[in-house]
């Protein structure tokens, strides 16, 4: 088996293959090719990755490339954790929200979208070449907005298997796990249980969670309600939570509490992308160490817990038949009936040899879809400007957001966008 990852140089990659290595016996992988378009930030990485395998009896070979169609040839599974423009664009995402007084993040508003552009015809060439000389490789994109890129890859790369995972479902039903361990003092191994949630991806909402089938959430939303009660500073109103009945994903503060969360924006230096330059500066001098043949312990200040958890569970599942459930985001086909049968969701899915199958879900309340709805129509839109470089459609999405500018400023944001983005978004002429 060979499996692909594009954006080997990611500072993430060295935990990436502790994740393979640890699934070695289950996993047949004979070749792991590491490809990035940095040589000299493959070189360290992928050096590292290197070591790593070879401290472990080199179970496979790690092999770098800079060549994207060579990297991919005959490949079972492609991974992609890609960044166009790398930090130094995410940091432009942030300070583009910031200069127009509007939220600045790298996967939702404004920042969002202009990763989006940058990303997705990226990704569609990589769908392209997966199926001149990879057919029937799976492709899991890890690369954000992992929603809006799989729903690019669902509209305009159709026949190549696709799906995009985060990690924020793996680590809500982690966090639940360790939660009734402390209660009960029993361990349960995560295979037992399901996280059920819905949304889009960066937009779901957690209502419920199972273990061996049996609903635990009469039990387990009470008990975060306590939680969060005891909290000095909580990040979440206590009314809201209980007039939803479930728990959101972090990332909806940024809807919900949008002034506040501006206001913490406004403190900048450092922004986000500015702290995580300086954690990779670390971490890429630790990997350059040719004595270092494990991760270091700065990696988790990178963030991404359990990222290398679920790709290597995910594909571990497809490749061995397992038909285990993850929170993924993939095409709808009718799991949850009242919504088009062509939207990505992100939604709990049955994954084994045959693909990916969302699981029959439960629409969420009217309070929780018109949002759902109003950022689907925006992603929707997004994909539209990106693959056919509309400013058209691309200033109808900047209208839809519902973190974007108000009517009279988009075109000042959409000129400041192409203009900060104009190296890396050829589409637009």
């Amino acid at each position: 088996m060979k499996i692909t990852v594009i954006g080997g140089g990611s500072t993430y990659t060295p935990e990436l293959v502790n994740g393979f290595l640890a699934r070695a016996e289950s996993l047949p992988i004979k070749e792991l090719w590491l490809m990035d378009i940095d040589k000299e930030r493959l070189d360290i990485v992928g050096g590292f990755a290197q070591r790593m395998v070879k401290a472990k009896g080199e179970p496979f070979k790690v092999i770098l490339s800079t060549v994207q169609k060579e990297a991919i040839a005959g490949a079972s599974y492609v991974t992609t954790q890609l960044r166009v423009g790398m930090m130094p664009a995410r940091r432009g995402d942030e300070y583009l929200g910031l200069r127009h007084g509007l939220i600045g993040q790298e996967t939702t508003g404004v920042g969002g979208m202009a990763k989006a552009l940058r990303t997705i015809p990226v990704i569609l060439s990589i769908a392209n070449d997966i199926r001149d000389v990879a057919p029937g490789a799976l492709l899991a994109n890890f690369t954000n907005p992992a929603g809006l890129v799989t729903e690019a890859l669902n509209r305009y790369a159709p026949d190549v298997p696709a799906v995009g995972v985060c990690n924020v479902g793996i680590t809500t039903k982690m966090e639940i796990l360790e939660g009734l361990e402390k209660v009960t003092g029993n361990k349960i191994e995560d295979h037992r249980a399901v996280l059920n949630t819905l949304g889009l991806n960066h937009l779901t909402w957690h209502r419920g969670f199972t273990v061996d089938g049996e609903e635990m959430w009469q039990y387990i939303f009470p008990a975060y309600l306590e939680e969060v009660k005891k909290e000095a500073e909580p990040e979440w109103d206590i009314r809201t939570l209980e007039t939803l009945g479930m728990i959101p994903n972090y990332y909806l503060q940024y809807f919900y509490y949008t002034e506040k969360k501006f206001n913490e924006q406004k403190k900048w230096p450092p922004s986000r992308a500015e702290e995580v330059m300086e954690i990779e500066k670390d971490l890429l001098r630790d990997y350059a160490d040719p004595n270092l043949t494990e991760p270091p312990a700065d990696l988790m200040k990178r963030g991404g817990a359990y990222y290398s958890t679920l790709a290597t569970q995910l594909i571990n599942s497809h490749y061995n038949d397992l038909g285990e459930v993850h929170v993924v985001n993939t095409r709808n086909n009718g799991a949850v009936k009242d919504y088009p049968a062509d939207w990505v969701l992100e939604l709990p899915a049955k994954v084994d040899a045959k693909g990916i199958h969302p699981l029959p879900a439960d629409p969420l309340p009217a309070s929780c879809f018109g949002l759902v709805s109003q950022v689907k129509m925006y992603e929707l839109l997004t994909v539209e400007a990106a693959v056919h470089g509309d400013t058209n459609a691309m200033y109808q999405a900047l209208l839809t957001n519902p973190l974007g500018p108000s009517a009279d400023k988009v075109q000042a944001v959409m000129d400041d966008m192409l203009e900060t983005n104009k190296q890396w978004l050829p589409q637009f002429k």
